[in-house]
């Protein structure tokens, strides 16, 4: 209590240089917050949207499966264990066959993979229930980009050749039901949607699939016959590579705005021990001791940050939340295929505040104690003397 009163009439009476540590603290606190609340809610929106409409909670491979091998794709497939039918029967597990062809829109070539799903299934986003058929006509889905890049719309017909199991090719016009959009570019680009009974028609692979995929509620199937169980720490681990490039990232800009307030502090403290070289003296003959008075300065600077902090939230606060519900406008990332949408809704983490705030309380306590240590090596005599070098 004895230092707190005069740290804090110090500070009160140092005019414009207390507004503008004030200001620069507040600034760089509230722009930390920002940033890291971008950062954060990408990072939940990218795995939301992923989960939602690719992953879900986990998936169950055939042992031949591998995504990032194209090669190997038309070879991968088998006959679903009898022991996943009643949870594929429950909709907790849906079916997915995955097979290569080539489309010919306006008379183009394009190579797509032709991907079967159940209509029926609500794992997923994709709007499935577009596939149900009536009739003999073949009805696909197709998403966005895809449809940019192909020139389609929702009616139009399309000539799709694929291979069944026999290696023999063949050529069918398909109806484009729908065009959906999603964030999520993995199940979109280059990509045609089929009801999972009619490729297996078109593959002749009846009963087969390429993986399934497992809802919230399906059990957790370790290896059946061949099929491979992948979890979400599997399946997301290219985007949390991604995510943590981003936060290595988020750790430079971090440092260089916590510098720059930093800088503005250790600046004002230095000045101010030398200004009030005489005051510390004083301090001293009063009974005061060096360190007491190192204390003193330390003080104060860490009270600057408080107060900095305490100001950013006053003004900060608002935007921050005005942010958080207009969303920041991002430019088109659909090339990048990144999970993400025209706007990026930033999310603050408590936790995540809480450690900005402990960090730049500590950080400021630590450069406000580097310039005031010297009074406590210093001579009585010589601080007495308004002498401190």
């Amino acid at each position: 209590m004895l230092l707190i009163r005069p740290a804090i009439k110090n500070i009160l009476g140092g005019g414009m240089r207390t507004w503008l540590n004030m200001a620069v603290l507040s600034f760089t606190f509230v722009l930390i917050v920002l940033y890291n609340g971008i950062t954060d809610g990408w990072v939940q929106e990218s795995r939301r949207e992923t989960i939602q409409w690719e992953t879900g909670q986990g998936q169950l491979w055939h042992s031949d499966y591998d995504r990032f091998d194209i090669f190997s794709i038309q070879e991968a497939h088998g006959v679903i264990p009898e022991k996943l039918q009643p949870a594929i029967a429950a909709h907790t597990y849906t079916p997915i066959l995955v097979s290569l062809g080539v489309i010919y829109p306006q008379g183009r070539l394009q190579n797509v993979m032709l991907k079967g799903i159940d209509p029926e299934q609500s794992i997923l986003n994709i709007p499935s229930k577009q596939l149900k058929s009536s009739g003999d006509e073949i009805v696909t889905l197709i998403g966005k980009r895809m449809a940019q890049a192909a020139k389609l719309k929702k009616g139009d017909r399309v000539m799709v050749r694929w291979r069944d199991r026999n290696g023999t090719f063949d050529a069918r016009e398909v109806l484009i039901s729908d065009v959906f959009d999603t964030k999520v570019a993995s199940v979109d680009e280059g990509q045609l949607w089929f009801n999972l009974e009619d490729l297996r028609k078109l593959t002749s692979l009846p009963d087969e699939a390429t993986y399934l995929i497992r809802s919230a509620n399906g059990p957790v199937v370790s290896d059946v016959e061949g099929w491979h169980y992948k979890d979400l720490k599997f399946l997301l681990a290219d985007l949390d590579m991604m995510l943590k490039g981003e936060r290595i990232e988020m750790a430079i800009i971090f440092t260089v705005l916590l510098s720059i307030g930093l800088l503005a502090l250790f600046d004002t403290q230095v000045l101010s021990i030398f200004r009030r070289q005489k005051e510390i003296g004083t301090y001293i003959a009063l009974g005061m001791t060096p360190r007491r008075v190192a204390g003193l300065f330390t003080l104060e600077g860490t009270t600057y940050s408080i107060l900095g902090i305490l100001f950013g939230a006053l003004w900060g606060t608002p935007i921050l939340i005005w942010f958080a519900r207009a969303g920041i406008s991002m430019p088109e990332m659909d090339d990048m295929g990144i999970a993400i949408g025209n706007a990026l809704y930033p999310v603050y983490e408590p936790s995540s505040v809480l450690l900005n705030i402990f960090i730049i309380v500590s950080l400021s306590a630590l450069i406000s104690y580097l310039p005031a240590r010297k009074i406590a090596k210093q001579n009585v005599v010589y601080a007495l003397k308004g002498k401190i070098s």
